[in-house]
């Protein structure tokens, strides 16, 4: 399996992380009602909930461009490269959320979010 590939199980894998970081500890948590119960998170945990569910938002571009890219037999080392950029900025961008840090949380968005597109543009040379 290539690198790449292995970053889209890393992908996948994160947003549980901040699912974790969100719920982990809580009291009186309501496991039959999680849905209510994760409206009423706050601070950090919050901002970990949101974290998750912008993880799972995110994923299946990522995914389809490695996908894609495979498929294509776009330039394995170059798809690496951005698949590695892409986990790295989504690492980043989980603490950076986590810490209230928004300016920074949006800039390492956009790094994974171009680090996607590239994908696609080196898969389509």
């Amino acid at each position: 399996m290539t690198i790449a590939l292995w970053c889209v199980f890393a992908a996948g894998v994160l947003p549980y992380l901040a699912t974790i970081t969100a719920k982990a500890g809580v009291k009186d948590y309501d496991n039959n009602e999680p849905r209510a119960a994760d409206q009423k998170l706050q601070g950090y945990r919050a901002r970990a909930y949101a974290a998750q569910q912008n993880g799972f938002e995110a994923f299946p571009f990522f995914a389809a461009a490695v996908i894609i890219a495979h498929v294509l037999r776009g330039p394995a080392h170059q798809v690496d490269v951005y698949a590695l950029i892409f986990v790295a900025a989504r690492v980043v961008y989980l603490f950076f959320y986590l810490g209230a840090k928004g300016t920074f949380r949006s800039l390492t968005w956009a790094i994974g979010f171009f680090a996607a597109i590239a994908i696609f543009i080196v898969a389509a040379r």
